[in-house]
């Protein structure tokens, strides 16, 4: 009897075609119907499996583009160049500025995590803390973990409580002149700072909305916001030139008569 011979680029073939495909899909296309063959022709392609749909969905890693949190989506299937949910989720609180909540994580993923972050949790892959009455989840390292609760704190305490600055096209141009002013009379360190801040504030994103808003590049946001995070800033007050309080200028001593013989 003669053996059936399947190739990998039936596989590679349709997700150029589609981006995207499902088991039955596949199978289709290789002309099987054992998912044991599937998987034994994907595993000779860079591939990825999707973290939303349980995993339904496949595709190429050439046809992905991930974002700075390394998501890409595709009609609503969501991929992660961290792999699987578990993992995705796990990435993203241990290397997020503030941790998150679980609200605040299903926003970013698009798909329901608490399942997920209680098994981190349990398995002390991750650190679940409350605060304000919501549990809240961070890295596992102390020091990481330490600096991701004071910025979740300082999100909130600082000047601003109402929230973030809206993105730039909803402000009204009375509050882009008061910001746009104010900014102004800022020196460089204090500018970026500033934005450093608000980026924090916004989350996820943040350093665009600043950058564009502020006028300023989207590294120069990244980097005052890495400052603040490393406590990394200089506080001795910088005077500009000519400010201050006058130095008092000597006054010439008269000669008396004597000496003017």
């Amino acid at each position: 009897m003669r053996t059936t011979h399947f190739s990998a680029d039936a596989i590679a073939t349709l997700l150029r075609e589609q981006t995207i495909a499902d088991m039955a899909e596949l199978q289709r296309a290789l002309g099987t119907k054992a998912r044991r063959t599937v998987f034994r022709k994907l595993a000779e392609l860079p591939y990825r499996s999707s973290y939303s749909h349980r995993g339904r969905y496949y595709t190429l890693d050439e046809l992905t583009d991930f974002d700075e949190l390394g998501l890409w989506s595709f009609d609503d299937v969501w991929f992660s160049a961290y792999g699987t949910l578990l993992s995705t989720t796990e990435a993203i609180v241990t290397t997020a500025d503030a941790g998150y909540t679980v609200d605040e994580l299903d926003n970013v993923l698009h798909v329901g995590t608490k399942d997920a972050l209680r098994r981190l949790a349990a398995e002390a892959r991750l650190h679940r803390q409350r605060l304000d009455g919501q549990l809240t989840y961070f890295a596992p390292d102390a020091g990481r973990q330490r600096q991701q609760w004071q910025v979740r704190r300082l999100s909130v305490s600082l000047p601003g409580e109402a929230g973030p600055l809206p993105e730039a096209q909803l402000l009204s141009d009375e509050l882009r002149a008061a910001i746009v002013l104010f900014f102004s009379m800022l020196d460089e360190q204090q500018r970026r700072l500033y934005a450093g801040l608000e980026s924090l504030k916004v989350g996820h994103g943040g350093d665009r909305r600043m950058a564009e808003l502020l006028g300023l590049d989207v590294s120069t946001v990244a980097r005052g916001r890495h400052q603040l995070l490393a406590e990394d800033v200089e506080v001795e007050r910088t005077r500009r030139a000519g400010g201050g309080r006058r130095s008092a200028e000597k006054k010439r001593r008269k000669l008396s008569p004597a000496w003017k013989r």
